[in-house]
């Protein structure tokens, strides 16, 4: 049989091992949910800043993770780092970085959880953003991508009324589109998007419905939308809900002034 001594030695260290391998699967579940605490610590920060308005105190928070696997936090990171770029003080050669930056985070949330209507979200958001510094063959070719992204949102999500709002400024846009440049459009693709202000309309009501009065841009835009469509009574009601909107922003402050200007002019008509 064996020296009997090596034998025990033997049956020693295989017990030793098979400890040694518990502790470290112990230890290995111990660090992931330590990891996911932390993410999750990081992510009610994020929030908090967000709901402030502590733009640059978040991205700064945001930034020190900018290596993660975790699409709740690359997405953020996205939003954050696109809201810096609009900040007023935010020069013009910082806000091109700061767009093209915003874009790659986003793009990595969307591979790391595909099934995240936000990931979708903010990619499209931060691809239309892009398209500023693109050209227009290049805006016009990322707008089927775009479109098929923010309907992605709405599908993952019903109820989130920011993405069915941004599917309402794509029919608008492309409603609106000048002449020139839809003759453009035309030159280089056989199928250019487009759409009407009906359908526009049809994404900011479906958004008041899903959460109502929960952005100003929403009302203005109602208003404008019921213009376009030469419907005054209904447009004036939606321009006076966006006026009266209380102003928590900058851009709320931006769209009480546009409103109250629609209002003047065509009052002024009549």
């Amino acid at each position: 049989m064996g020296n009997p001594g090596t034998f025990k030695r033997g049956l020693l260290l295989s017990a030793l091992s098979y400890l040694g391998f518990e502790t470290y699967q112990v230890i290995s579940q111990a660090a992931v949910v330590h990891a996911t605490a932390k993410v999750e610590e990081i992510l009610e920060q994020a929030d908090y800043l967000y709901e402030s308005g502590e733009t640059e105190k978040l991205y700064q928070l945001l930034t020190q993770y900018k290596e993660s696997e975790d699409a709740e936090l690359l997405w953020r990171l996205a939003r954050a780092s696109r809201d810096v770029a609009q900040l007023s003080r935010t020069s013009e050669e910082e806000k091109k970085l700061l767009v093209y930056e915003a874009l790659e985070y986003a793009k990595r949330a969307l591979e790391k959880n595909e099934s995240s209507f936000a990931s979708h979200k903010w990619y499209a958001i931060c691809l239309s953003d892009v398209g500023d510094y693109e050209g227009i063959k290049a805006k016009i070719a990322n707008a089927y991508i775009i479109k098929e992204h923010f309907e992605k949102a709405i599908e993952l999500n019903p109820k989130d009324a920011t993405s069915i709002h941004l599917m309402g400024i794509w029919c608008y846009t492309f409603a609106e589109m000048p002449w020139y440049q839809r003759r453009i459009a035309k030159m280089l693709f056989a199928a250019p998007p487009s759409s009407t202000y009906e359908k526009a309309l049809g994404y900011f009501h479906r958004a008041e419905q899903v959460d109502p009065n929960f952005y100003s841009k929403n009302l203005l835009l109602l208003g404008k939308t019921y213009l376009k469509l030469h419907n005054k009574k209904l447009a004036a009601f939606w321009l006076m809900k966006a006026k009266d909107y209380p102003a928590h922003t900058e851009e709320d402050k931006q769209i009480q002034t546009e409103a109250a200007q629609l209002l003047t002019s065509f009052s002024e008509k009549n």
